[in-house]
């Protein structure tokens, strides 16, 4: 470790954040205030965390003020800039308590126009990945809730083994007033086991309403009447570039049009790579196709309501198919697909990234492929609860 983040470490501990939260945090909402303000996910580069944002801006009643690190982290859609402001504040969860207390401070402005505040919880709260960035998720909404502001932890995932630390935050929102909203029945039944009181949603992003169905003629406008299949190649689960070739193949032989999809495309987590091998790898046959760029949430709703199946590693991909009826082959990572599928009742499409991937992907689609009409009309049949479960998340400001 260096000189200087040995001098930083003290600064972003635990206790002196807290502190700061408790220093310069002392507003309580306003009756006649209008903005919700949220906390948003990592985003740049990563068109679930996009998706969560929308979602909760085109559900809730009134303007949202997103929270991020940069300005940079989210698009404002056409469609929502009337609702929808972006506040970069770089250290109010990722950095000490010098910058963290600047960010509370201009925090607190934002309040003072708030009627509630909410934190995108998605699969960041549980430690997994940044664990002090999880607790300062957790500690702020605390705060707020202890001052009497109307506080949620949108709709999130929580893994077998969560970090301590993480529980601990979270068991003290909990008990502070803040909604803990998860996402998935498996997660809510790990949370309630580390003693969080915690309430069963759905992921937000099946409220979402917005789709663009004009993006298949425009990336596939001699499609016409054949059946299309959607791919994605991602990075979390490394380079099985023979396995994903092995699918382009069997959905090639069934008469698929395959759309080959990048979900996220950022450093140490990056699909397009990948995304790119897999269409070479099919040696210019003229039915396989790259998405060379990221899209929006609504364009990838019109590519899934389109599409007969998907094969995807990316969460989001699987949720936006699900949504229109789409059968989803989904690589399970973090723990959090599992219970996504319990949801509708359909196990089989669900992949561990585990010794015998290959193997287990192929028989995954094969299934899928073979059965996608029944498997379709279970998802729809399951579609509407689960809807009702994503509203949830936003009961009380919608």
């Amino acid at each position: 470790m260096s000189a200087l983040r040995r001098l930083a470490k003290p600064l972003q501990s635990e206790g002196l954040i807290r502190l700061v939260d408790r220093m310069l945090l002392h507003s309580r909402p306003q009756k006649r205030a209008r903005n919700h303000v949220l906390l948003a996910p990592p985003g740049r580069g990563n068109i679930g965390d996009q998706a969560l944002v929308e979602a909760f801006v085109e559900t809730v009643d009134g303007p949202v003020v997103v929270l991020t690190r940069s300005v940079q982290d989210f698009d404002v859609p056409a469609a929502l800039r009337e609702r929808m402001r972006v506040v970069p504040l770089p250290a109010l969860v990722y950095g000490s308590a010098v910058g963290h207390a600047r960010d509370v401070r201009a925090l607190a402005r934002e309040l003072r126009s708030a009627r509630s505040f909410s934190v995108i919880g998605a699969d960041i709260m549980d430690g997994a990945y940044v664990l002090r960035a999880s607790v300062n998720r957790a500690g702020l909404a605390e705060r707020l809730a202890r001052l009497g502001w109307p506080t949620r932890i949108v709709g999130f995932s929580w893994n077998a083994a969560p970090h301590a630390r993480s529980v601990a935050a979270l068991r003290r929102a909990g008990d502070a007033g803040v909604r803990l909203y998860l996402r998935d029945p498996r997660s809510a039944a790990r949370a309630r086991t580390d003693g969080l009181a915690v309430r069963d949603s759905a992921d937000i992003v099946f409220a979402a309403t917005s789709r663009d169905d004009t993006i298949v003629q425009r990336l596939l406008p001699e499609l016409g009447d054949r059946e299309l299949a959607l791919v994605n190649a991602s990075g979390l689960v490394g380079d099985r570039l023979p396995a994903y070739v092995r699918v382009v193949e069997t959905l090639r032989a069934a008469g698929f049009v395959v759309l080959v999809v990048p979900h996220v495309s950022r450093h140490g987590a990056d699909d397009l790579p990948l995304c790119q091998a897999l269409v070479d790898a099919a040696g210019g046959d003229v039915d396989v196709h790259l998405v060379p760029r990221l899209l929006a949430p609504a364009e990838i709703r019109g590519l899934a309501a389109r599409a007969s199946v998907t094969v995807t590693g990316r969460m989001h991909l699987a949720v936006m198919s699900l949504m229109a009826g789409t059968p989803p082959v989904t690589v399970a990572t973090q723990g959090k697909v599992e219970g996504l599928m319990d949801l509708f009742g359909a196990p089989e499409l669900c992949v561990a990234p585990g010794s015998s991937f290959d193997g287990d992907l192929f028989a995954a689609v094969s299934t899928a492929v073979e059965h996608r009409d029944e498997l379709r009309s279970r998802i729809l049949d399951a579609r509407a609860t689960v809807t009702d479960l994503a509203r949830r998340n936003v009961e009380g400001l919608s």
